[in-house]
């Protein structure tokens, strides 16, 4: 149960119904990240606009990828429910949740490229410790063949979830098995 007032679909009106329509018509369900928004929906509509962008859109990341940057910045912080929502959606490519608890516990223990490595490696650094990233950190990436577009796009995912994290567990956003699945990937 969420720490504030939440606004249930079926009681939602005006510009709260709206945006709860159109996540579900995108993403095949509603989630307890999105209903935590329900007493701002401008709010909602920009996080689900970036989100959409940033997760979604053409890139020279793949999905995979992106889903890898969401539960690593995830687990790093500790968040149970953005680990549970995008381990999901990872295993959803992956089909192995063995791997899948092993990249949970740590990401270099599974087989990675060297620009995955190098990708998360970037990640785990800004979300555990920011001021420690440097040019070095981003120069590294390009070593690997990651553009400066795909680094901006990195980085966005990165500061996302971390963005995601602190609204869910600041908030006491819950989730569970059945509210994590089902989603369109």
């Amino acid at each position: 149960m969420a720490w504030i007032k939440v606004i249930p679909p079926e009681k939602a009106e005006g510009a709260l119904k709206t945006c709860y329509d159109q996540i579900k018509k995108s993403r095949g369900k509603l989630a307890h990240i999105h209903t935590i928004h329900s007493l701002n929906p401008e709010s909602l509509k920009n996080h689900m606009d970036l989100y959409m962008t940033i997760m979604f859109s053409r890139s020279g990341l793949t999905r995979e990828e992106r889903e890898m940057i969401a539960v690593t910045v995830s687990a790093s912080n500790q968040c149970p429910y953005c680990i549970r929502h995008h381990g999901e959606a990872l295993n959803y490519y992956w089909k192995d949740r063995e791997k899948l608890e092993r990249f949970i516990d740590d990401f270099s223990s599974v087989p990675l490229n060297e620009k995955q490595s190098a990708m998360l490696a970037y990640a785990k650094s800004l979300t555990e410790n920011p001021s420690s990233v440097t040019e070095n950190s981003v120069v590294k990436m390009k070593k690997t063949g990651f553009s400066d577009e795909e680094i901006l796009n990195i980085n966005l995912i990165i500061s996302y979830f971390n963005f995601v994290n602190r609204i869910a567990m600041g908030l006491g956003v819950e989730t569970s098995e059945s509210e994590a699945a089902g989603y369109q990937y």
